[in-house]
């Protein structure tokens, strides 16, 4: 098995829903974002995964994210914008770019040093 990831960062801010129905103060992180691609064999170049192809793709989604609170980001409507859920909305609009989703297997985000949260697409 091969992987191949690519890796970017936005700032945004968030307010998440607790259990008790409240909602934690709104509050900043820079988030690390890492979307991996695995495939058991390479393309006829040795590619898992274009990585010019893949960054954009990713780089599309976060300027999407970056400078807003995610709790008024469209991409987040209706959501509880928790790290999972940032990691989940992040591989499914990855996903939909048909020229890197057969390869794409992760989204990992880490929004503080020791706090990350990673959607893992089960094939």
């Amino acid at each position: 098995m091969f992987e191949a990831s690519v890796e970017a960062t936005f700032s945004a801010a968030h307010q998440v829903h607790l259990p008790d129905g409240s909602l934690e103060p709104i509050h900043g992180h820079d988030w690390h974002v890492t979307a991996t691609f695995a495939s058991e064999q390479l393309d006829a170049c040795g590619f898992v995964v274009d990585f010019i192809a893949a960054e954009r793709c990713l780089a599309k989604v976060v300027e999407r994210l970056h400078h807003t609170s995610l709790n008024e980001c469209e991409l987040f409507s209706g959501k509880n914008p928790t790290a999972e859920i940032v990691a989940q909305t992040i591989f499914d609009h990855l996903a939909l770019d048909e020229s890197i989703s057969p390869a794409l297997r992760r989204v990992r985000v880490t929004e503080a040093p020791g706090c990350s949260a990673t959607y893992i697409l089960n094939r």
